[in-house]
C-alpha cells in the first residue's frame, strides 16, 4: 500500500510544480515550449517503467496475475502507449470545446490543469471499479471485448466536426444551475455581477472537458484493461499518459489537420484490443505483438497523413 501513497504523492507534486512553479504566470504556451513539456513528460513514463522493473523484481508491490519484471515492463509501456495514443482523439474534442466558447491560448493550460486533476481522480475510481469486475467476473472481459469493438466502429462512422459543445446535454444543464456570461473576466471560472455569481466561458469549458474525459475513459480503461488486470501497472501507466496530455495538447492541435488518417489508426487500436479480449481465453498473444500492432498503426496513420496527397476538392471544402 505504501508503494501507491508514494506514487499519489509524487503525482500531486508534479501537479503543484506544474501549476504553482512552472505555470504561475499565465501565458501562451508555444509549440517549443509544448515540446520540451512532452519530451520530459513521455522521457517521465518510459524512465518509470525502471521503477516497475524493480518493484516486481522485489515484490514490493502485489502482483495478482503474476507477473515477472521483464512482462511487467512490457505490459505497462504497452498500457501507456494504448493511452497516449487515444488521447489524440480527446485532443481534438478539447480543441473543439476552446474554439466554440473563444477560450484564449493564454488561459488554456489552466483549464486543461483543473481538468487533468479532475480526470485523475474519476480514472482511479474507474480503474479500480474495473480490476475488480475482471478480476472477479471472468464474462466481463466479453462485455469490454464488445464494447470496444462498438467504439472502434462508432469512431470509423462518426465525424467528430459535427460536436457542438454549446448544443451539448450538458451545457443545457449549466445554464440552468448558474448563469452563463458570455464574456471572460481573466482566469476566474466565476465573476458576480450585481449581486449575482455567474460562469464564465473558463467554467463552462472545464466542465465539458471534465465529462468528455470520462466518456473517452469509457473506451481507453477497457482497452488497457485488456493488457493486463494488474491494478498499479494499469493506474500508473493510464494517470502518467493523462499528465502527458495537456503539453501534447498544445504540440499536436495546431497540425490536427495535417494526421487526417490518424483517426483510422485508433480504429485499428480499438478493434484490435477489442477482439483480444474476446479470444483471450482461447488464444493468447505474447505482449510484443500488441506493443507492435499499436506501434504499427500509429506509424502508418502518421507516415500515409505527410505523404498521402489531400484531394483538393476535399481541402477546399475544409477551408470555406
Amino acid at each position: 500500500m505504501w508503494i501507491w501513497i508514494i506514487f499519489i504523492i509524487c503525482i500531486i507534486i508534479f501537479l503543484a510544480l506544474d501549476l504553482g512553479v512552472f505555470h504561475k504566470n499565465d501565458h501562451v504556451i508555444r509549440s517549443k515550449e509544448a515540446g520540451m513539456w512532452t519530451a520530459i513528460w513521455v522521457t517521465v513514463a518510459l524512465s518509470f517503467s525502471g521503477v516497475i522493473y524493480w518493484l516486481f523484481s522485489e515484490n514490493l508491490v502485489e502482483n495478482p496475475t503474476d507477473l515477472t519484471p521483464g512482462m511487467a515492463v512490457l505490459k505497462y509501456i504497452t498500457g501507456y502507449l494504448i493511452e497516449l495514443s487515444l488521447s489524440i482523439d480527446n485532443v481534438f474534442v478539447i480543441a473543439v470545446i476552446f474554439s466554440s466558447f473563444a477560450i484564449p491560448p493564454i488561459y488554456q493550460h489552466r483549464v486543461l490543469f483543473w481538468g487533468i486533476l479532475g480526470a485523475i481522480i474519476f480514472r482511479a475510481m474507474m480503474i479500480l471499479f474495473g480490476v475488480a469486475l475482471i478480476n472477479k467476473i471472468d464474462w466481463i472481459i466479453y462485455v469490454f471485448g464488445v464494447f470496444l469493438l462498438y467504439t472502434a466502429f462508432k469512431m470509423l462512422k462518426a465525424d467528430s466536426h459535427d460536436f457542438n459543445p454549446k448544443e451539448s446535454v450538458v451545457f443545457r444543464q449549466i445554464s440552468k444551475v448558474f448563469p452563463i456570461t458570455s464574456t471572460l473576466d481573466g482566469n476566474h471560472f466565476f465573476i458576480r455581477r450585481l449581486g449575482i455569481r455567474a460562469a464564465t466561458p473558463l467554467f463552462v469549458a472545464l466542465v465539458i472537458i471534465e465529462l468528455t474525459d470520462i466518456l473517452f475513459a469509457l473506451d481507453s480503461i477497457p482497452a488497457i484493461l485488456a493488457i493486463t488486470a494488474d491494478p498499479f501497472i494499469v493506474f500508473s501507466s493510464n494517470i502518467l499518459a493523462i499528465l502527458g496530455l495537456r503539453s501534447m495538447y498544445f504540440l499536436i492541435s495546431r497540425m490536427l489537420s495535417k494526421f487526417r488518417f490518424i483517426n483510422y489508426s485508433l480504429v485499428v487500436i480499438l478493434a484490435f484490443v477489442g477482439t483480444k479480449m474476446l479470444l483471450s481465453h482461447y488464444v493468447h498473444l505474447q505482449e510484443w505483438i500488441s506493443l507492435s500492432v499499436i506501434v504499427l498503426a500509429l506509424s502508418a496513420g502518421i507516415l500515409a497523413s505527410l505523404y498521402i496527397p489531400e484531394k483538393a476538392g476535399k481541402k477546399s471544402e475544409e477551408s470555406q
